[in-house]
């Protein structure tokens, strides 16, 4: 079950069981929206906004705490797609809008990457769905002290820059 770094009623920060991308080349983390939804223009408005600040507050925390993105940058790719792959449980075709799930990946971009699809200046590479476990079997998540990190400046960034209070919080 993912790690939760932060939920607010623009979703949920959490850490991903299946790592895209490992702590020293930038690392990983995701944010789902305030309620699961195949397709992001299900979300409503002010949920769509919200969910948009925290992915903003997300990946300007990681900006900001982590050291491995000095003089780096971030990639944010929206998925869902593994889960309607044929080998994905249940195995067979799906139906799209019972199987999609939106989540936004946050995946920072560092000038000294190690792994070879991690290359600074080139597109990531992914794996296909089928070959993603092995792809991805020696990625090392952010340390609890970094996800401790990233979840305090995502608070304060939601609470200052973004003006994101919780409904029914005093102003």
């Amino acid at each position: 079950m993912p790690l939760v770094l932060h939920s607010c009623s623009g979703g949920t920060l959490v850490v991903p069981d299946s790592l895209l991308c490992d702590r020293r080349d930038g690392g990983h983390l995701v944010v789902n929206p305030p309620r699961p939804v195949w397709e992001r223009s299900e979300l409503a408005p002010m949920e769509l906004a919200r969910w948009s600040c925290l992915v903003a507050a997300t990946g300007r925390a990681m900006l900001d705490v982590l050291p491995v993105l000095n003089e780096g940058c971030l990639n944010y790719w929206e998925a869902g797609n593994w889960a309607l792959n044929d080998q994905a449980p249940p195995a067979g075709p799906k139906n799209v809008q019972a199987h999609r799930r939106v989540h936004l990946h946050v995946l920072g971009r560092n000038r000294r990457s190690a792994h070879p699809d991690w290359r600074w200046g080139e597109s990531p590479k992914f794996p296909r769905w089928a070959d993603m476990a092995a792809w991805a079997s020696g990625f090392e998540a952010l340390t609890p002290a970094e996800c401790e990190a990233v979840a305090g400046r995502v608070q304060v960034l939601l609470d200052g820059r973004f003006r994101m209070p919780e409904p029914g919080a005093q102003a």
